[in-house]
């Protein structure tokens, strides 16, 4: 075997690195790459947050490796094509890499694979950013969980502590490749600079998850959707951190796996709906609203606090991200997969199992999702974790000014028209 390629994707770290650990250990030199996926960056803007986020973020790996002699290696372009020519013109004879469950991933490693297999090269993935993969945690005939409550139970009665062990991939960096690359800059990647904030991942805010997690102005949610969206921690050392510790907060992580085996079982949810039965609901989709709803300017102040808050910074509350995606599927009776679009490009933490299984639990199309019947109420939402309208007022500083929109629909009316046309669509579909 000659040379070994690490290819790093969604684990911006060197530390507690499952593939890493794995190619290290082989005793052959290692190569670290990252590819800026040209296929990705062409239906993203040139100063996306989140591209500037993973540029600098290699940058404090490449710290990492460089403390230890060696260095990453950062390409831009196709991976398929990529891949192979970098083994060709490196000497390497494996490519060592984290898995990845989501669709397009999927289909781009296995063309990889079958590319290298052709000549004589290998292509090893490894287990690293869940604790169990899609295909572990089924039901006992073998089949997916399609309700969250029986697929944690059975999560939790697999998870033993070799599930979250360390994996000390930065006690074997000697065996990188003792060598230093010219790194290309922001501006040759063809990167505009843009501002982001990347909030502190504080033990604290796990600790105290159940006690904040609902109110908005508290602002001490975990943060860790965008650490783990990056791999710039492991899933398994939030588990580690919650375990035995904080059983709401562990729930978290389960949802997320949740549903990122959902995806990986049911892909068509991506773009329709996982219960085909809401198929003839005939949405609205009225622009004027959507955008309305985008700039936040409905005359909802926790729903316009909330967008304004997502455009501003990339983020929003946990508590918020469902009373916006209510209002938008059941006030305005807009497709989910309009918000789900808009969310994809603004959120920090976009991840796309995630994004499309809480857009469908909104909007009642999904698995274990919320009746079709429930309606979030937005004054008694703001009434209950937001009371002082602190959160508002912070994001809505014009809510008692005159221009300040009127409310683009009144509830009472939009809830009965939304379980009136949930009610159709339903009875369409079976017909």
């Amino acid at each position: 075997m000659g040379k070994i390629l690490f290819w790093h994707r969604r684990d911006l770290r060197t530390s507690d690195n499952k593939g890493l650990y794995e190619a290290l250990i082989t005793g052959h030199q290692v190569i670290p790459v990252f590819i800026f996926d040209s296929n990705i960056l062409s239906e993203l803007p040139e100063n996306d947050r989140r591209v500037n986020l993973i540029y600098d973020q290699l940058m404090e790996v490449r710290a990492s490796y460089q403390a230890h002699g060696g260095d990453i290696l950062i390409q831009q372009g196709n991976p398929i094509q990529v891949i192979p020519e970098l083994c060709a013109s490196l000497g390497c004879s494996a490519v060592y890499t984290n898995s990845d469950y989501e669709p397009y991933a999927i289909s781009r490693d296995q063309q990889i694979k079958d590319s290298l297999e052709r000549q004589g090269l290998s292509f090893h993935s490894f287990k690293d950013q869940v604790v169990f993969e899609p295909h572990e945690v089924l039901k006992k005939d073998g089949t997916p969980y399609t309700v969250f409550t029986p697929f944690k139970r059975r999560w939790l009665e697999h998870l033993q502590a070799s599930d979250y062990q360390v994996w000390d991939s930065v006690g074997q960096l000697a065996a990188l490749e003792q060598v230093t690359y010219n790194i290309p800059s922001k501006s040759d990647l063809g990167i505009v600079d843009q501002a982001y904030f990347l909030p502190t991942l504080a033990k604290e805010n796990i600790d105290n998850y159940e006690e904040n997690r609902n109110f908005p102005a508290v602002n001490k949610c975990s943060f860790s959707s965008v650490y783990l969206r990056f791999g710039m921690v492991s899933a398994r050392s939030l588990v580690r951190a919650s375990v035995d510790r904080n059983e709401t907060y562990l729930s978290e992580l389960v949802w997320r796996e949740f549903f990122m085996m959902i995806l990986w079982h049911f892909p068509k949810v991506v773009h329709s709906n996982f219960r085909s039965k809401y198929d003839g609901i005939q949405w609205r989709n009225n622009k004027e609203e959507f955008e309305a709803w985008c700039k936040g300017e409905t005359g909802y102040p926790i729903v316009d606090a909330g967008m304004r808050e997502l455009n501003e910074t990339g983020y929003m509350h946990n508590r918020v991200r469902m009373i916006v995606a209510s209002f938008l599927c059941k006030h305005l009776l807009i497709d989910w997969r309009w918000g789900e679009a808009y969310f994809a490009k603004q959120l920090m933490d976009f991840e796309l199992s995630s994004n499309n299984g809480n857009w469908q639990w909104a909007a009642g199309t999904g698995c274990d999702a919320s009746p079709y019947f429930r309606v979030f109420n937005p004054y008694e939402q703001t009434k209950k974790f937001d009371k002082n309208l602190e959160y508002i007022k912070k994001w809505v500083p014009d809510i008692n000014e005159f221009s300040y929109p009127t409310a683009i629909v009144e509830h009472t009316f939009a809830r009965k028209r939304a379980i009136d046309e949930y009610k159709l669509g339903i009875a369409r579909s079976a017909s």
